[in-house]
């Protein structure tokens, strides 16, 4: 009757197999429930031959692989659906070992009543048996929610892998939308450029007048050097040749002028190298107020404004990124006149349209609480609306009708001054009465 104990730890676990063939756990316990299978089966077969004369030891060896098989499962938590079905066996654990020590101690007693041994054997059996349909509903409920998880599982690893298809096209689409942007930013340089020929024009007509004029005297003044040295008059022809110098320094300055313009609209078009670089703030300012200035005049012939400047006389050397200030500079000077302009339309020859520039060096306070230069850039415009104050440093927002502006010029402005530079901008602004930018840049000891 010992089988009957082999028997069962064989039927347990080929039972927790089978209702884990839909579980996630398959594959952590599959390949142990087939050694466990296995090695009781060998173990049952080799008990009873080996022990046929003693048939106590079978008992003694079934009870011990069926308790082996129950106490591991009923510790485990992975097991725990199947715990009062496990707990089932031990009946049947307690009367092999009871019917083994008889046989073993009383043997005499054994025989007697063996009938008795083989009726508790075959009950503890029966109730294993019985069990399974008390637990029969958990184990459908188990196999039921081993069927979901699957499901589940599989429904996470599509939508993951859709997320993920997702993120890869928001990453694509953010590039493409960085990259445009900065397309957008470069073509927002080269087209202020364009706006600013006329104004380059006049600037660098000044100093090439200057440069002809004084070629022309200096051609002049040869000559007669020359008659002089042919006549002999040493001392007049040393004196032409100062004159001569002269106006050969003169054409030196202004070349240089006209070499510095075109330097500092090359700056403006290409892409800022980042590089910091000491800077005249007073020269740079003025430099891009007149061609501000004149570009918006080479538009608009019939367009005139009182332009005022108070530059700071005692600036300490500011180190800048001059192409990126020059475009800041620009930005405001280009927004201050449209700003006059558009007043203009509207009040005729009554109003007189002003920008004024100014610089200062603030030694106790400014941007971060550290020494600073002020640039202040006014205007008597139309001036900006308190509902729109908070938007207009917004990539892409602006006043201005369709065609006239891409919205990226304050927002650019505010990037270089604050990021770039460690600075601030402020705005003081007042609907039909005028605005003030005023900029302040930490000054590096």
């Amino acid at each position: 009757m010992e089988f009957f104990s082999f028997l069962a730890a064989f039927l347990l676990i080929k039972r927790i197999q089978k209702a884990f063939k839909f579980s996630p756990l398959r594959a952590k316990w599959n390949s142990l429930f087939t050694i466990a299978l296995w090695s009781s089966v060998g173990i049952g077969i080799a008990g009873t031959s080996a022990f046929n004369d003693e048939e106590s030891i079978g008992y003694f060896l079934g009870a011990a692989v069926l308790f082996s098989v129950a106490w591991f499962a009923d510790r485990e938590p992975d097991f725990i659906a199947f715990r009062s079905f496990i707990r089932a066996h031990y009946p049947l654990i307690a009367v092999t070992l009871i019917s083994g020590a008889f046989l073993l101690i009383a043997p005499e007693f054994y025989d007697k009543f063996t009938k008795f041994f083989f009726f508790l054997i075959g009950g503890a059996f029966a109730w294993i048996f019985t069990s399974v349909a008390a637990t029969k509903k958990q184990l459908e409920e188990l196999k039921l929610a081993n069927e979901q998880n699957s499901r589940l599982d599989k429904l996470v690893a599509e939508r993951t892998a859709e997320l993920t298809k997702q993120k890869n096209e928001l990453q694509e689409t953010l590039q493409l939308l960085q990259t445009t942007q900065q397309q957008l930013i470069q073509s927002e340089k080269l087209a202020s450029l364009g706006e600013l020929t006329a104004g380059i024009a006049h600037e660098i007509q000044n100093p090439l007048n200057f440069v002809n004029n004084f070629s022309e005297v200096s051609v002049e003044l040869l000559a007669e050097m020359e008659t002089e040295l042919n006549n002999g008059d040493k001392d007049e022809a040393i004196a032409i040749a100062a004159d001569i110098k002269q106006n050969l320094e003169k054409i030196l300055h202004h070349g240089r002028r006209a070499d510095g313009i075109v330097k500092g609209m090359l700056q403006h078009s290409r892409a800022s190298s980042g590089m910091k670089e000491p800077t005249d703030i007073n020269k740079l300012a003025d430099e891009y107020l007149r061609l501000a200035y004149h570009g918006l005049r080479a538009k608009d012939k019939t367009f005139n404004a009182d332009l005022v400047t108070h530059f700071g006389n005692s600036l300490p050397g500011l180190k800048v990124v001059p192409q990126d200030i020059g475009r800041v500079l620009l930005n405001l000077f280009t927004n201050a006149f449209y700003a006059v302009q558009q007043k203009q339309k509207t009040l005729g020859n009554d109003y007189k349209p002003t920008v004024e520039l100014s610089t200062e060096f603030t030694a106790a306070s400014g941007a971060k609480g550290k020494k600073c230069v002020t640039i202040k850039v006014k205007d008597n415009g139309t001036g900006i609306p308190d509902a729109i104050k908070d938007k207009i440093m917004q990539p892409f927002f602006t006043t201005k009708p369709t065609g006239e502006g891409t919205g990226l010029g304050l927002s650019l402005t505010y990037d270089i001054v604050v990021k770039g530079h460690g600075g601030n901008i402020d705005v003081i602004s007042r609907e039909n009465e005028g605005s003030e930018f005023v900029i302040k840049l930490p000054v590096n000891d």
